[in-house]
């Protein structure tokens, strides 16, 4: 589970405006933070298949917030992953 801590410092690494948790980059970012912690989480429960399709979820959605961000505002998008550390 994400705090609010960790939240806030997602969103500060790719607001648009000081209030901005709305945008794809927020959006992104917070996704990224979220499966960071979940990928952690699988390695020491293996076996935990309901955290695994949940992670696979939220992969597939940071994917489409990326690909909508990509189209839309490119220098967003290469900013936005070079935030986050993100290949691609």
């Amino acid at each position: 589970m994400i705090t609010a801590e960790n939240k806030a410092k997602a969103f500060a690494l790719t607001q648009t405006h000081k209030t901005d948790v709305g945008s794809p980059q927020a959006q992104a970012s917070v996704l990224t933070t979220r499966i960071k912690e979940i990928t952690e989480h699988l390695k020491s429960n293996k076996h935990d298949n309901m955290a695994r399709r949940g992670l696979i979820q939220m992969v597939g959605r940071r994917k489409r917030l990326l690909k909508y961000l990509e189209a839309k505002d490119f220098d967003s998008y290469k900013k936005t992953v070079a935030a986050l550390g993100l290949r691609k």
